[in-house]
């Protein structure tokens, strides 16, 4: 499933990603604010991949890489995963390599998700967890109109997105 912005192409990834997946997901800045196990390698990143893509055809997961129209690399992914049993919640994941940070790229890609999510899955609800010192991504949720649902000693937030 392609989604497509006014700058950017959301897209399945497969094999031929390994190296920008790498280069994602492998980020220090990126991981300050993820708990997850990195890949090390291009094998790592293949495997990752290949889950992806299974759980992609399981219907457990729609999982785009983030790319500028004019480039072919990804610079980042978004997901919509954890569904609810009844398939009426999902929760909404990402990641944007630094260089990109600032310049309105995960919003845009956010926004086609969210659209997506609500308009063709007929989802309810979208929820996001963040760490709670990650104020980028609090801030791009809250533009997005996620209300903050839980906040305190834990280490994330919860932040829901209720279908108006």
């Amino acid at each position: 499933m392609k989604l497509e912005t006014e700058r950017l192409q959301l897209k399945e990834i497969n094999e031929s990603y390994v190296e920008d997946i790498l280069k994602i997901r492998s980020n220090e800045v990126i991981n300050q604010f993820v708990q997850r196990n990195s890949p090390k390698n291009n094998y790592d990143a293949l495997q990752f991949i290949l889950t992806i893509k299974e759980r992609t055809q399981n219907n457990q997961t729609f999982y785009w890489g983030i790319s500028l129209k004019d480039q072919p690399n990804l610079i980042g992914t978004i997901c919509l995963w954890k569904f609810s049993e009844d398939r009426s919640v999902a929760e909404v994941g990402y990641e944007l390599l630094p260089d990109h940070h600032r310049k309105g790229i995960m919003s845009e890609a956010l926004k086609a998700v969210l659209d997506y999510g609500f308009n063709e899955l007929h989802l309810h609800e979208i929820v996001a967890m963040t760490n709670k010192f990650n104020e980028n991504s609090k801030g791009l949720l809250l533009k997005h109109d996620f209300i903050l649902k839980r906040e305190g000693k834990m280490k994330v937030f919860l932040i829901i997105l209720f279908l108006a």
